[in-house]
């Protein structure tokens, strides 16, 4: 195995979800950094894998860091495991892979699954553009507002619905999406308004949020008047593209409206 820092996907909750390249890095690194030892070792025996390993967790990843880059400098190949998904990922992990950028050692990823990710596609919401919150901040949540596509959170069950209600309360008009046990047995996406969901039973296991894009606010006659007069200038196709795309109306009611109040007819 070729000296260097493998990053390795791991199952989310459902083992068939593993890689055959996965189980193979694995196997022939020099040595494991898991997130919890006693965790990976369940993952370890269903699939035989016996390298040494070492925990490397957010309490004390700052420590080993060091230590592990001076063995990828030494010779040693190192994988990285988080107790499920992507390490990195509201995982530890993170400190490990700049260090390594750092020190310019070689680093590989292994990919596997990720809950951000399989919620997001589970939602039906646009997945064009996408912020990943990490764990829902109450204190945030009026910033987080400001964004105008879909957002993605963890969430555990113990807050969700008090989450749920205070997303009832700044973000109303946003649908949500509570994406629970993602690849597990019970397996479940609910879809609603916030107020709604606020009645449903508390979601039980491991829980993603995701809040859809912003309703794009009609704007007023006045508004778009101001947006007529800002583009009359350029020729009408010019002018009727930028009309369209700034306003969000079709290039049809663009190019009337323009006639209306006199555009360039160039």
């Amino acid at each position: 195995m070729q000296s260097g820092l493998y990053i390795v996907g791991t199952p989310i909750g459902n083992l068939s979800d593993m890689s055959p390249r996965a189980v193979d890095v694995l196997k022939n690194v020099d040595l494991i950094a898991a997130e919890d030892t006693r965790v990976f070792g369940k993952l370890a025996a269903h699939f035989d894998i016996k390298t040494p390993r070492v925990s490397c967790h957010e309490h004390n990843e700052q420590c080993v860091v060091d230590g592990l880059i001076e063995k990828i400098q030494a010779g040693a190949s190192v994988a990285a495991v988080s107790d499920a998904g992507m390490p990195g990922v509201s995982d530890p992990g993170f400190r490990l892979v700049r260090a390594a950028r750092a020190a310019a050692v070689p680093v590989w990823v292994v990919p596997g699954p990720t809950a951000v990710i399989s919620a997001l596609v589970l939602s039906g919401f646009p997945t064009d553009r996408f912020t990943f919150c990490g764990f829902f901040d109450e204190k945030k949540v009026r910033e987080d507002n400001k964004i105008p596509h879909t957002i993605i959170y963890y969430e555990s069950p113990n807050r969700i619905m008090s989450t749920i209600a205070t997303l009832a309360r700044v973000m109303p008009e946003r649908r949500i999406a509570i994406v629970r046990e993602i690849t597990k047995m019970y397996e479940q996406t609910i879809i609603g308004y916030p107020a709604d969901l606020m009645l449903m039973d508390p979601p039980r296991g491991e829980i993603v949020i995701c809040v859809d894009a912003a309703p794009r606010r009609q704007m007023t006659d006045a508004e778009i008047t101001e947006i007529v007069n800002d583009v009359a200038a350029a020729n009408t196709k010019s002018a009727a593209a930028q009309l369209a795309a700034r306003a969000g109306i079709s290039k049809k009611e663009a190019y009337k409206r323009l006639i209306e109040q006199g555009g360039n007819h160039d």
